[in-house]
Formats: C-alpha cells, sequence, structure tokens
C-alpha cells in the first residue's frame, strides 16, 4: 500500500511539475507621418490620440523614444476584434484577426490587421506600420 502511494505521489508532483509557458501575441507599433514621411508626434502635428476596441474599452498605448506607438495587450483571443483610432488629426478603423496557437506553449498569434478610413495609407514595414495621415 505504501509502495502504491509513493508510486502515485512521484507520478503527480512530475506530472504537475511541466513547465507552464505562454507565447503572447507578437507587438503592434503604429509609427504616424505625413505625405513627406515626417514623424507627426516628433513634429508636434499629432498631438492627442487614442483607441478604443468594439465595446468602448480603451488600449494602452505607449510611446516609444523615437514617437512610435506600440499598442498593449491586442490579440489575445481567437477571432476579429474592430478598433477605433481617434486623434486630432484624423479617425480611422481597423481590426485585427487572431488565432489561438500551440506550438509547444499556449498562446495567441496575430494572423492579419485591416485598416479602413479615408485618405490613409499603411504599410507594413520590418517591426511596425506606417500610418500615412493626410
Amino acid at each position: 500500500m505504501k509502495n502504491i502511494f509513493i508510486f502515485f505521489l512521484m507520478a503527480f508532483v512530475f506530472t504537475g511539475c511541466g513547465k507552464d509557458c505562454y507565447n503572447p501575441p507578437q507587438t503592434i507599433a503604429f509609427k504616424f507621418v505625413d505625405s513627406n514621411d515626417e514623424n507627426l508626434i516628433t513634429n508636434g502635428i499629432l498631438t492627442m490620440y487614442s483607441i478604443k476596441d468594439e465595446s468602448q474599452t480603451e488600449v494602452q498605448l505607449t510611446r516609444t523614444s523615437d514617437d512610435m506607438v506600440i499598442l498593449e495587450n491586442v490579440g489575445a483571443y481567437n477571432g476579429i476584434k474592430k478598433y477605433t483610432f481617434q486623434s486630432n488629426v484624423k479617425t480611422f478603423e481597423f481590426s485585427i484577426h487572431s488565432s489561438e496557437f500551440n506550438a509547444g506553449c499556449d498562446g495567441y498569434q496575430i494572423n492579419k490587421l485591416t485598416f479602413t478610413g479615408v485618405n490613409i495609407a499603411v504599410t507594413d514595414e520590418k517591426g511596425y506600420y506606417k500610418i500615412v495621415l493626410q
């Protein structure tokens, strides 16, 4: 009986000590520029901006040292979520298409960003999205 108890105890310890891991979705960063490729935050034109999701919850934004904006905690869901960017320059909408994955660790991946709005041009640069607001 004692051996069975020790066996179950050891089995529980070894299976319960598995390494929990989670991979958050990749970071999304925006760089806002004008038609001359000048950064609108750096030159002081874009002074107020915010992003809200479809339930009107504000997305936490972090401004980087090179005047880009990082969207915090987006993409950790399975499906499509719509967002609205509002600023003193322009308002536009975009959606993030995310999905769940399991590649050794649980997590989510951002599959696609879709932008909609009048007079905006978006290019997917290496590591960020350059958004031209005219």
